[in-house]
């Protein structure tokens, strides 16, 4: 689906042909012989459209004459449910700079550009294509920020659940957590390295205009700060895991001496009434109180070895 946006009495409105637009949006569902239509009218490389629909894209810029790419790696909510699927997962962002049009183009539905259709970022102009640009990757870099913030509060109620009791639920939503930390530790990485060689290519031409530097430098500073907490929340989550499968495995090893030990305890008068039951002459066999002495007997070697288990620190 391809639609058109241009800036009409300062507000982004969606108009109907590609000459009276400046930002060009193509989103899903996609038709190949509509990506052939706009390469080959606007003069654009038929890979710059395809190669930013392969949800493995790597972050990287690419020119060709007066056509310029730059493919951002961006946070997406995981739409498949299934328990061994992360929670999030990255997906590409095709910006293709041409000297009328801005396009860009994902391959599923991307919060990053539905902020812009929502006018929820300030001082949104299409026609400005370097703040254009400079607004996606902070847009970007601040979702980056959300979702992190929503994994470390998602882990610190899982964690609680797990002190309480340890269930494979739980575990299974750990690793679906880290599974997202490593998707976005890559792409953080990636996007990282692409800012810097923008920068110092100066890709987009804002050498000498201060505002689009600063701005681009505090994304670039923000970037960094999303990248080392996406480390920071992927350490603490591998020592919790090794924690917990510690704990784990402790708690087993309690609950099998446990029940060596009850098994002992119950042995020794299992082992008595044994004896007394032979079919062979043993003291008191004749006596009435026989059973009581037995019974009493009994019950003091339980007290016995409960009080030495005890002194030894094993119950």
């Amino acid at each position: 689906m391809i639609r058109y946006y241009a800036t009409q009495k300062k507000v982004v409105t969606e108009v109907e042909s590609s000459a009276d637009a400046c930002w060009i949006n193509i989103s899903a569902p996609f038709d190949k012989d509509e990506l052939i239509k706009l390469s080959e009218k606007h003069e654009i490389p038929l890979d710059y459209l395809t190669d930013s629909l392969d949800i493995d894209e790597r972050s990287r810029y690419e020119r060709e004459d007066d056509i310029r790419l730059i493919v951002l790696n961006t946070p997406l909510i995981n739409e498949d449910e299934e328990g061994y699927k992360p929670f999030y997962i990255t997906a590409p962002i095709g910006i293709i700079l041409t000297p009328e049009h801005i396009i860009t183009i994902s391959p599923l539905d991307n919060p990053i550009l539905n902020a812009f259709l929502d006018h929820t970022v300030k001082n949104f102009n299409p026609e400005d294509e370097k703040l254009f640009v400079l607004q996606i990757f902070e847009q970007n870099v601040y979702h980056f920020l959300r979702c992190l913030k929503k994994l470390n509060l998602r882990r610190d109620i899982i964690e609680q659940e797990l002190y309480n009791s340890s269930r494979n639920s739980e575990l299974r939503q750990l690793h679906r957590i880290e599974k997202s930390l490593v998707y976005f530790v890559t792409a953080l990485s990636s996007n990282e390295l692409l800012k810097l060689k923008i920068k110092r290519s100066d890709f987009l031409n804002i050498r000498v205009l201060e505002y689009h530097t600063d701005l681009f430098e505090d994304i670039i500073v923000d970037n960094s700060q999303a990248l080392e907490m996406a480390n920071v929340h992927t350490n603490i989550l591998s020592s919790t895991t090794e924690v917990f499968a510690s704990v784990v495995s402790n708690n087993l090893n309690e609950f099998i001496q446990r029940l060596t030990l009850i098994t002992i305890i119950l042995m020794v008068p299992t082992l008595v009434a044994s004896f007394f039951g032979m079919n062979v002459s043993l003291p008191f066999m004749k006596s009435n109180f026989a059973f009581y002495g037995i019974i009493l007997f009994s019950v003091f070697l339980i007290i016995l070895l409960v009080w030495f288990f005890r002194r030894k620190k094993l119950i």
